[in-house]
């Protein structure tokens, strides 16, 4: 249960200051400090695209993960309803990108791939093993994708961020497709890019 709680606090601070700020460098100190704060105790995903990664890692059993990302998406949401308590709730969707849809997904696929490989190198990584670095990397990742690829479709690189940008209006529901389809290609590309220059890390 204490890895589901971790998971969800972590994810939970995350999406308040995605919704609260919206800059990307309170984004990724947000996660820097939550992955410090928690990876001895869960691994600090918070993000389904990153436990996905994992479990195609072989570093967690299905059943875990699924608890996972339950537990992530339950910390967005919680995250989103009380940032639109404290700000309000807007009428329409903030983000369009009805003209730019390719672009968008293209955006988070690269920008989850790139959050993926990173966390797979870092924190899994039979050479980075005991490691005191991974959140700077983790967060700074974050923040590197957030600067270079958020503008064009957003910068959610992560399901759970996702739903509860959607839920808070900041996304719109009919573009949610984009950001399932994006984070979970761009990590199981990840994944599979880790096992090719990694064969000998089982």
């Amino acid at each position: 249960m204490k890895k589901y709680i971790t998971e969800f606090i972590g994810t939970f601070f995350l999406v308040l200051t995605i919704a609260l700020s919206g800059e990307p460098l309170a984004i990724g100190a947000a996660l820097m400090v939550m992955v410090f704060a928690g990876g001895h105790i869960s691994g600090a995903h918070y993000n389904p695209a990153v436990t996905l990664a994992v479990l195609l890692r072989g570093r967690i059993a299905l059943n875990e993960a699924l608890m996972y990302m339950a537990s992530q998406v339950a910390g967005a949401v919680v995250a989103a309803l009380i940032a639109g308590w404290f700000m309000g709730f807007p009428e329409t969707a903030a983000l369009q990108l009805e003209d730019r849809l390719i672009k968008a997904l293209a955006a988070e696929i690269l920008g989850t791939f790139a959050l993926a490989y990173v966390v797979l190198n870092v924190a899994t990584a039979k050479g980075t093993i005991g490691n005191s670095f991974y959140g700077l990397a983790i967060g700074f990742t974050v923040l590197a994708m957030a600067m270079g690829l958020g503008k064009i479709s957003g910068g959610a690189f992560n399901p759970a961020v996702a739903v509860g940008l959607t839920v808070l209006k900041i996304f719109a529901l009919k573009n949610i497709w984009i950001y399932l389809v994006g984070c979970f290609g761009g990590t199981a590309l990840a994944a599979l890019v880790f096992k090719m220059i990694n064969p000998d890390d089982k």
